[in-house]
C-alpha cells in the first residue's frame, strides 16, 4: 500500500520577501519584486532588470556556523529558506532518526568567482606577444583564485551544507533540470516517501543567475524581456505584449513527511502531495513542442497519479513565464487536458510578480499553491492588460481573488523540454 505524503514546513527567500509570510502578503497586494539590476553594472546589457532578493542578511548563519562564510549566493538562500521550513515543521524540537531523513534538492547556479577570474586574465594579458599568455595564466591562477569560492561553485556543496546543518543522513540527491528542477526534486522526494525509503524529506530549490554570465546567456537566447523602461510592468504572462521573462533569484524549501509519522508527532499539515507527472518533449534545446505534447502528458500523469478528474482541480498555478511561446503552448496544453472546464478553472502566474527563479521557481510556486488552499485566496497575474487570442483562459488578472480551493495543479516546464506537474490538495 502506498504511503501518503504531507507538507509540514515551508520556507521562502524571494524578490518579494525573505520569508513565506512577506512573500505571500506582497503577492496578495499584486506587488512586483522586479527592479534595475544592482548586483553588477548592467547598463550595456539589452536587459537591465531582474528580480533581486533585497535586504538579505546571512550574517546570523555565519556567526552560528563559520563554515558557511564562503558559500555562494544560491546556497545562502537555500540555507536561509531551509531554516525557516525546518523550524516551521518543528523538526528542531524533534528527536528523529537522521538516517530516515533525506534531501532531494534543485541546487542551481550561485555565481562564478568572476572578480578573481578577471584578475587572473589581466595578469596574463599581453605578455609574450599573445592576447593571453597561457603559461602565465596557469602559473599565477592558483595564487589568485579563492579555494573556497571554487569549491562552492559545485552544486553538490549546497546539499552538503543542508545535510550537515539539518541532520539529514539518508539519501541526498541534486536535480538540475532547468526551470522544472525544484518541482522535479519535490516529485522525486514525494515518491521516495511514498514507497517507504524515508519518513522525512527536505526538498525544493535555490538559484541565483543575476550575474554577467547568466544575463548575457539568456540575452543571447533572446529569452529575456527588454522592457527596461518600467521594471515592475515588464513581466506580463499571457498578455499580448509579453516579450520574454524576467530573471530572478531565491529559494523555496518544503518539508515532506509520511502522513502517519507527521500525525503521530502532532505536526501542522499544510496539505497533501497527491500527484506527480514527469515527461520530456525531446524536441529542441529551448522551445517547447508547439503542440504541448510533453506538457499535456505531464498533467495527465499527475492527475492519474492522484486518481482525480480534471474537474476536481480548483486552481492551476501556471508555469507562465511571459515568453510568447511558453504562454501560448501552456494555454493550449491546459485546454487539451481540461476540455471545456479549462475556461472555468482559474489560472495564474506568480512570475508576473516575482520574475523567474529558474531552479527555485517550482518550489516557491508549490508553496504558494498550498497557501491558496489554506487561505482561500488566489494570487493574481499582474500586468495583464491586453488579451492575446491564443491565451484566452481566466488568468485572474491584476487582483487577488477570494475562492475556496481544495486541489491545486502546479506546472513547471524547463528549457530542453522538461515537464513537471504536481498536485496538492487539502489534507483530510
Amino acid at each position: 500500500m502506498e504511503r501518503r505524503v504531507v507538507v509540514t514546513g515551508v520556507g521562502i527567500v524571494s524578490p518579494l520577501g525573505n520569508n513565506v509570510l512577506d512573500t505571500w502578503n506582497n503577492m496578495m497586494k499584486g506587488l512586483s519584486g522586479v527592479g534595475y539590476i544592482s548586483l553588477f553594472e548592467a547598463a550595456t546589457f539589452p536587459t537591465k532588470i531582474a528580480g533581486e532578493v533585497k535586504k538579505f542578511d546571512f550574517k546570523p548563519w555565519v556567526e552560528r556556523d563559520p563554515i558557511v562564510a564562503h558559500v555562494g549566493r544560491n546556497t545562502q538562500f537555500a540555507i536561509y529558506a531551509a531554516g525557516e521550513a525546518y523550524q516551521d515543521a518543528r523538526l528542531d524540537r524533534l528527536e528523529y532518526d537522521p538516517k530516515r531523513m533525506g534531501i532531494y534538492f534543485a541546487a542551481g547556479d550561485g555565481g562564478a568567482d568572476l572578480k578573481n577570474f578577471i584578475k587572473s586574465l589581466c595578469v596574463a594579458w599581453g605578455t609574450n606577444g599573445e592576447v593571453i599568455d597561457k603559461k602565465v595564466f596557469l602559473k599565477n591562477s592558483p595564487a589568485i583564485y579563492n579555494r573556497y569560492a571554487e569549491l562552492e561553485q559545485e552544486p553538490c556543496m549546497t546539499l552538503t551544507h543542508l545535510s550537515r546543518l539539518f541532520r539529514a543522513r539518508g539519501p541526498v540527491s541534486n536535480c538540475l533540470t532547468a526551470c522544472a528542477a525544484s518541482s522535479q526534486a519535490i516529485g522525486e522526494a514525494f515518491e521516495m516517501i511514498r514507497r517507504g525509503d524515508v519518513d522525512i524529506m527536505l526538498t525544493g530549490g535555490a538559484h541565483s543567475m543575476i550575474h554577467p554570465f547568466g544575463v548575457a546567456g539568456f540575452n543571447l537566447l533572446t529569452a529575456l524581456t527588454t522592457k527596461n523602461e518600467d521594471p515592475t510592468r515588464a513581466s506580463r504572462p499571457f498578455d499580448f505584449k509579453r516579450d520574454g521573462f524576467v530573471l530572478a533569484e531565491g529559494s523555496g524549501v518544503l518539508i515532506l513527511e509520511e502522513m502517519e509519522f507527521a500525525k503521530k508527532r502532532g505536526a501542522k499539515i499544510y496539505g497533501e502531495v497527491t500527484g506527480y507527472g514527469s515527461t520530456a518533449d525531446a524536441y529542441r534545446l529551448t522551445d517547447s513542442h508547439p503542440e504541448g505534447r510533453g506538457a499535456i502528458k505531464a498533467m495527465e500523469l499527475a492527475l492519474k497519479s492522484a486518481k482525480i478528474k480534471p474537474e476536481d482541480v480548483g486552481y492551476i498555478n501556471a508555469h507562465g513565464t511571459s515568453t510568447v511561446v511558453n504562454d501560448m503552448v501552456e494555454t493550449l496544453a491546459i485546454k487539451k487536458v481540461f476540455g471545456d472546464y479549462a475556461y472555468k478553472v482559474p489560472v495564474s502566474s506568480i512570475k508576473s510578480m516575482l520574475g523567474h527563479l529558474i531552479a527555485a521557481a517550482g518550489a516557491v510556486e508549490l508553496i504558494t499553491s498550498l497557501l491558496v488552499i489554506e487561505k482561500g485566496m488566489i494570487p493574481p497575474t499582474i500586468n495583464f492588460e491586453e488579451k492575446d487570442p491564443d491565451c484566452d483562459l481566466d488568468y485572474v488578472p491584476n487582483k487577488a481573488r477570494e475562492s475556496k480551493v481544495d486541489t491545486v495543479l502546479s506546472n513547471s516546464f524547463g528549457f530542453g523540454g522538461q515537464n513537471i506537474t504536481l498536485l496538492v490538495r487539502k489534507f483530510e
